[in-house]
């Protein structure tokens, strides 16, 4: 039997009355697609909401090893400013290893907070930043030119071990954490620590045309006294859309199985699949149930899946967009009708390969998936993760 190698997640979302993805200029986000205007999810929206939920199915719960920090001040605030309270050395040769590190793990633009980009370390990365610098600053307590000239040396590809994360990489189990295992991660000073993202995202954008007002509010002023101006305190307003989401979500079984348990990818099949298993049911849950969302204190934008179509294969994934390229009735029986007949058109052409499950509040005719509820869609697709294949 042919392994699986893709689990593909079709999903229906709906929200009334809220602003789930801004842009800029605080608007929501759009996008054309079939000639017409939609309203869209970023997929770095959609991956952050999943990956910092806190909920029965939280990502980061799934093992202890799992932690990870995304920020641009990994080095000030978790590796060097525990030093300086503990008065590890001379502020001088801290200042010389803190620089010295920012460079080495943000790059040249390390120097200053505006030049760092956001970077995910997992929390054995930093440990191992800890110690390293610790051991620096046992060595050359009163030197701040020795200090700075041994942290540099650390990141020098030519002296000492070589490239920080590199070294790390190769010796440790999740050295991104389970986030950086799943959504991947890109380390411009130090390439090789690079992480190919698992799990695929693409923008959710509304099935129909856009569908949006401009909200005008006033705020009232609690002390303000009956003789005053009877005006607003404050006038404002925002931008409400509302909209039936299609989203669309490809999880790479060797690519996840080979970044958590640090095996090549052609071996994923001969891995422990356990700890792959149990992160692809909980991201089967936190799709189905974590609504991302700006004003969620005015629009309480929450939403369950309305539909979840999961596919399991060897093949190339392919998307189910086009079954909405030509926008439809903004009605979750007509989008669920317009997705089972492209489904219908693609089995047609290309011939049925996948295993299918289903989730759904409404009927779903077609696509030869047995409908079953959330937990047991997401036990299956744990289930294929385990065998390697879907039965």
């Amino acid at each position: 039997m042919t392994n699986t190698r893709f689990l593909q997640v079709h999903s229906l979302h709906s929200y009334p009355a809220a602003l789930i993805n801004r842009d800029d200029s605080g608007l929501a986000k759009r996008m054309p697609f079939g000639n017409a205007i939609r309203t869209r999810i970023s997929s770095q929206c959609l991956k952050r909401h999943w990956r910092t939920a806190e909920d029965d199915f939280a990502i980061r719960h799934a093992t202890s090893d799992g932690l990870a920090i995304r920020s641009r001040n990994v080095v000030e605030r978790r590796v060097i400013a525990p030093l300086r309270d503990a008065a590890q050395a001379e502020a001088e040769v801290l200042d010389a290893v803190e620089a010295a590190f920012n460079v080495g793990v943000y790059g040249d633009s390390g120097t200053t907070e505006r030049g760092r980009q956001p970077l995910l370390l997992g929390l054995p990365e930093v440990e191992y930043l800890h110690t390293r610098a610790t051991e620096i600053l046992v060595a050359h307590p009163d030197d701040a030119k020795a200090a700075g000239d041994a942290a540099k040396q650390l990141f020098q590809a030519r002296a000492g071990e070589g490239a920080n994360f590199r070294a790390y990489r190769d010796r440790a189990r999740l050295p991104g954490g389970v986030e950086g295992a799943l959504f991947g991660r890109m380390v411009t000073s130090d390439p090789a620590a690079n992480i190919d993202a698992a799990v695929h995202v693409a923008h959710a954008f509304t099935v129909h045309q856009e569908e949006s007002e401009s909200d005008y509010f006033s705020v009232v002023d609690d002390l303000q006294a009956d003789d005053e101006d009877a005006g607003a305190a404050h006038i404002g307003d925002m931008e409400l859309t509302a909209g039936l989401f299609y989203g669309y979500v490809v999880v790479d079984l060797p690519g996840l199985v080979s970044n958590l348990e640090g095996c090549a990818a052609s071996d994923w099949i001969d891995a422990d699949r356990e700890l792959a298993a149990d992160v692809v049911e909980r991201l089967i849950h936190l799709i189905a149930t974590v609504s991302p969302g700006a004003k969620r204190g005015s629009t309480a934008p929450y939403s369950y899946a309305d539909l979840m179509l999961l596919e399991a294969g060897s093949r190339q994934p392919r998307s189910l967009a086009n079954a909405f390229r030509d926008p439809v009735a903004p009605r979750l029986d007509v989008a669920v009708s317009a997705l089972a007949a492209q489904l219908d058109r693609v089995d047609t052409a290309y011939g049925t390969h996948e295993r299918r499950r289903l989730m759904s509040v409404d009927d779903f005719d077609g696509a030869g998936a047995e409908r079953v509820n959330l937990d047991e869609l997401a036990a299956w697709a744990a289930s294929v993760v385990r065998h390697g294949t879907a039965e």
